[in-house]
Order: C-alpha cells, then structure tokens, then sequence
C-alpha cells in the first residue's frame, strides 16, 4: 500500500468527488495542515512514497532526506516556486502539476479585490457594522488603464473581465497570445518601466522566479502613477515590501490589494496589517468549490496514473 501525505488544506476541507477518488486509490493518508515549513517536512521525510502538497517547503534537503521510499511528488495546484524542481530533477523525483484548474476563479477573485480597492467596501462595509452610516468617495474602473503583469491563463481571463468593464487593457510578459490580445483589445508593452508610469490598475500573475522576485521595487516605485492601485493574486515577493510600505504610508498608492503575502500566514507584526489602504485576503484565490475540485481531482488523478505506470496528465520536469 502507498503512503501519501496529504497536506493541502483545501483539499481537505472541501467537500466533493476528489475525496472519494483518493480513496478508491486505497493509499495509507496521512493528513497534515499546511503549508508545513521545511522543519516539519524535514520531521516527516522518508516515510512516505507520495506527497500530495500545496505550498510546503520542498527544499533540496527535504527531498533528499525523502529518499530512497519517495516516488513522486503531486502538486495541488499550477505554482512550483515552493518545490526545489532543480533538485527533484537531480534525484530523479517527478514533479506532477495541475495546469489549467483555477484561472477562472483567481481572475474573480482579482476582480472582487480591485473593486473593494477603489470603491472602499471592505472599510464602508465595517463602519456599517459597527453602526455608522459613514459614506467615502470612490473611484470607478471604466475608462481606466489597466496593466496586466503575466499573460498566461489567469492574466488572460483578467483581460476578458477588463474589457467587459470598460477598462484600457496593457499587457506584460514572456508568454503573448497575438490572436487573444487582437481580439480583446489589450496592447502589449515590453518596456517594465513603461508599464508602471502608464497603468491607473496594476494586476499581478506572473510566476515568483529570481528574475521576477521584487519585480516592483525602490527603484521603480517612483515610476507608478500617484494615486494607482496593485493587485497581487500572483506572489508576495513579486513586490519589494519595505518599498511598497512606504509608498502606502506617503498615500503614493491608494490601495494594494492581495491575496498572497510573503509569510503566509504573516506575523502579527507583519508590516502591511493594519495599515488603511490594504486589503489582504488569506491566499483564497483559488479557493472556491468548483476550483477546489477541479484542482484536486486533477492532482489525485496525477497519482494514480503515475502509480499505474501511465503518462500523467502534466509534469513539470523531464527526467
């Protein structure tokens, strides 16, 4: 019998179709709550043939000490900056992923932060529940310019969103569909620097790599229009945090509104809570019934073909 450990918290306390399909694999589960650091998972390696994971620290050492029993690792999930792919290759560890599962929700999601963001729901909101009819000023989306940073799956249902609201749409990133870009109206700009001194909206999805960590930084941060609003559905570390404080603090920005933050969950003194002019929401993006599903079943069916000496429906890594 295989022994999976099963981290993913979703996963788990989602009900749906994937919790049968895991067991009808008849593997030995052994439930975890993640994400679990790299302490925990160097406390667990060696005992299990599968991990089934979400964002737990999957370092070279983990893997390593995960050896000779661990056959392969099942990413809940499309985002692998957590796993040291590198080193799964060099121990000849594949690396199962679930492409394609979660770009219509996380699109949603970026939709409902933004508009919370210029419309000051969150805060409107509370002051209702405490008893005061207190009304702010906000600001609408249509007419303004929009940049989306990553043109993948996610950047590309934003874009179809964008442009039903009426939104001025530009586009960064490697990867550029031409036809998708025409038929939406969304102008690629290759310059960065461009991109922050034109966009009223910036909305963040591309992947966390050493080229894209702290991608908006101390130096480029002057660049941004006064008054704009970052939304960050990708990664934490894509935005310089020390940099991004005081641009909230000297009301350079008007809102950063995220679901993702460097230290998932942050410490009570974590520098962005609290703050007026941020929402943070906890890493939910993807986090909805239908997404949870469809994510999950994909990952368990990556197991159980791999387990069945089958292609697996996608790997990130060529061995």
């Amino acid at each position: 019998m295989k022994r999976i450990l099963l981290t993913t918290t979703s996963f788990q306390d989602t009900p749906g179709a994937h919790h049968q399909l895991l067991a009808e694999g008849g593997y030995d589960i052994v439930r975890e709550r993640g994400p679990l650091s790299e302490a925990r998972m160097l406390e667990l390696a060696g005992q299990f043939d599968a991990y089934l994971c979400g964002d737990d620290a999957l370092t070279r050492a983990v893997i390593q000490k995960s050896l000779p029993r661990l056959q392969v690792i099942s990413k809940y999930g499309i985002g692998l900056d957590k796993i040291d792919v590198k080193a799964a290759t060099d121990l000849r560890v594949p690396v199962l992923f679930t492409p394609g599962v979660n770009h219509t929700t996380v699109a949603e999601h970026t939709f409902a932060l933004m508009l919370a963001a210029v419309r000051n729901l969150v805060v409107e909101a509370n002051h209702v529940a405490a008893g005061r009819w207190t009304r702010i000023t906000g600001n609408e989306v249509c007419g303004k310019t929009l940049a989306i940073v990553g043109f993948g799956r996610i950047g590309k249902e934003v874009a179809i969103r964008a442009a039903a609201f009426g939104l001025k749409i530009i586009g960064y990133g490697n990867y550029w569909d031409e036809d998708f870009a025409r038929w939406y109206g969304v102008e690629r700009v290759e310059d960065f620097d461009e991109v922050l001194r034109r966009a009223d909206l910036i909305s963040l999805h591309t992947k966390l790599t050493p080229a894209t960590k702290h991608l908006i930084n101390a130096r480029n941060f002057p660049l941004i229009k006064r008054g704009a609003v970052i939304v960050n559905t990708g990664r934490g570390e894509l935005v310089e945090l020390p940099a991004l404080v005081a641009a909230l603090k000297s009301q350079h920005l008007l809102a950063y509104a995220a679901d993702v933050l460097d230290q998932e969950p942050p410490p009570p003194d974590h520098p962005l809570l609290g703050l007026p002019n941020v929402i943070l929401t906890p890493h939910i993006g993807s986090r909805t019934h239908e997404s949870v599903q469809r994510q999950a079943t994909c990952a368990v069916e990556n197991l159980r073909l791999f387990f069945a000496g089958k292609t697996p429906i996608a790997q990130a890594n060529q061995l």
